[in-house]
């Protein structure tokens, strides 16, 4: 004898309705971890420098380090030496034969670099990470001295740490490692929220992270 189906037999064998891709726990878990690792991969060894030029910063006034000094002295050839006495506008560079002398006879390279020129001489500052150099071109004469100071590989990561006199290159590398770490931070802590029930100690130690540097902000730094 066959049954007339009842809407509740109906409802039993209704699959129910998937949630949409965008809306799946699954989905957003395995996105997460994609990012998560992929902004680890790129920022893994520049945290890495950074973290370690951290400590270095930190404990700057106690490693010590001794500049050494190394001086030039050379000759501008006669026919280069008509090309400074032009006058030239406040923070012009050196003309490129100028600059490309210098180079060879002192290893220091003005080329593009803005000089102070007044009467007597032109200035030209090169300044470099972990220490500095000048070339100093006697506008009469010709005469030609120059100055490199190197302080040591400490002060030379501690200057990438900070972007010290480092050129666009190394500035865009601090940008773009900045945003993989941010992406990094972002990523774990929404994993973290998406595994925190079966850890109870998650928000605890998230909260810890936050209240003991703003402390030591509040009560320690005078």
């Amino acid at each position: 004898m066959n049954q007339t189906p009842t809407p509740s037999s109906f409802a039993a064998k209704r699959k129910p309705t998937p949630k949409p891709w965008y809306r799946s726990r699954g989905w957003w878990l395995k996105q997460l971890h994609s990012w998560h690792w992929m902004s680890a991969a790129i920022s893994l060894v520049g945290m890495m420098l950074f973290a370690a030029t951290g400590i270095t910063l930190n404990h700057a006034a106690t490693i010590g380090a001794t500049p050494a000094v190394q001086e030039y002295k050379a000759q501008l050839p006669a026919q280069l030496l008509r090309q400074l006495s032009a006058s030239a506008s406040e923070a012009a560079p050196l003309p490129a034969a100028v600059a490309t002398d210098i180079r060879q006879s002192t290893g220091l390279d003005p080329t593009g670099k803005p000089g102070e020129w007044s009467d007597d001489e032109v200035y030209v500052a090169m300044p470099r990470p972990g220490g500095d150099a000048w070339v100093s071109i006697d506008r009469q004469s010709g005469a030609v001295s120059a100055e490199l100071t190197r302080r040591g590989w400490i002060s030379y990561v501690n200057d990438l740490h900070k972007g010290r006199n480092t050129g666009g290159a190394w500035s865009w590398f601090i940008d773009i490692f900045a945003g993989a770490c941010i992406l990094f931070t972002l990523t774990g802590l929404f994993l973290l929220y998406m595994h925190s029930k079966p850890r109870p100690l998650t928000w605890p130690l998230v909260g810890l992270g936050l209240l003991a540097p703003l402390m030591i902000i509040l009560f320690l730094i005078h």
